[in-house]
């Protein structure tokens, strides 16, 4: 789990448990207890940190508008072994997910809510939207600009000077080597549009 490895290097989080609308409070999960659903998180008294371990980025954005409390705030989360160029030439927004294995560049600029998960790359002069997932393995390439809400499956990888709409899935292993408008699936070697979406 991400959080006790941050904790094995030094980080000070206290997880206490997971708030879920479709668990019921109390039942444990990984040995921590579900505290509620949105309605609890709404009413917690006391300031919070809290992270969406949530892959569909719809999901997410829905998540975040329904929650009101201006008690919590969203850290990003970097493993230990994440590789990255100078801060100065990276932004990094709040809500982040950044797993085992990635490696970031130089002159990112990555959105909130974005989630690499293990063993991604991305590439210079590169953006990233908020609320983007990449799943395990993703390549992005240098000088590519990548729109909002966008759903990268295991292994996808995009060549440089692209652009990618929002809304927008790429199926897994998938090689985009032209841009893509918004709202759209794009599977295969190369990757072709399947379906437009809403």
């Amino acid at each position: 789990m991400l959080i006790e490895q941050l904790n094995a290097e030094g980080g000070q989080w206290e997880l206490i448990g997971f708030f879920d609308d479709k668990i019921k409070s109390d039942t444990l999960v990984n040995g921590y207890p579900v505290l509620g659903g949105t309605e609890k998180l709404n009413a917690w008294d006391d300031p919070l940190a809290l992270v969406l371990g949530l892959g569909l980025p719809k999901t997410r954005q829905t998540v975040i508008a329904n929650i009101t409390n201006p008690r919590i705030h969203y850290p990003t989360l970097i493993h230990p072994s994440v590789i990255m160029g100078s801060s100065a030439y990276l932004r990094i927004g709040e809500g982040c997910i950044i797993c085992a294995g990635t490696i970031i560049t130089t002159n990112i600029d990555i959105g909130d809510q974005v989630v690499l998960n293990l063993a991604c790359t991305v590439g210079h002069e590169t953006t990233i939207g908020n609320f983007s997932t990449f799943m395990p393995t993703c390549n992005i390439s240098g000088e590519v600009e990548i729109g909002e809400a966008t759903f990268w499956g295991t292994g996808a990888k995009v060549i440089n000077r692209t652009r990618i709409g929002d809304n927008v899935i790429v199926g897994a292993g998938a090689v985009v080597t032209k841009d893509l408008p918004g709202n759209v699936t794009a599977v295969g070697v190369p990757a072709k549009i399947i379906k437009a979406r809403v």
